[in-house]
């Protein structure tokens, strides 16, 4: 990923950020913040999701980047 997006953007967007689960088709990744998620989903959603589907060997068409909570922050009210 960082030969495609440049090492640049890929230290400022891809920095902590965590794959961690799928579900069918959609892969789920957290990072850090909503505008750090926003622009790599918009703007790498598709090149996360050919990666992705040649490392796990299936088919990932959709990639959901969202914003990673800090552990204990959860305001469930």
């Amino acid at each position: 990923m960082a030969e495609l997006v440049g090492a640049g953007t890929f230290d400022r967007l891809f920095a902590g950020v965590e794959f961690r689960e799928t579900d069918g088709d959609i892969l789920f990744a957290y990072a850090q913040g909503d505008e750090r998620a926003d622009e790599m989903e918009e703007d790498f959603g598709l090149y996360i999701s050919i990666v992705a589907t040649d490392i796990l060997q299936r088919d990932i068409e959709v990639v959901m980047v969202l914003p990673r909570v800090p552990r204990g922050h959860l305001d469930l009210q």
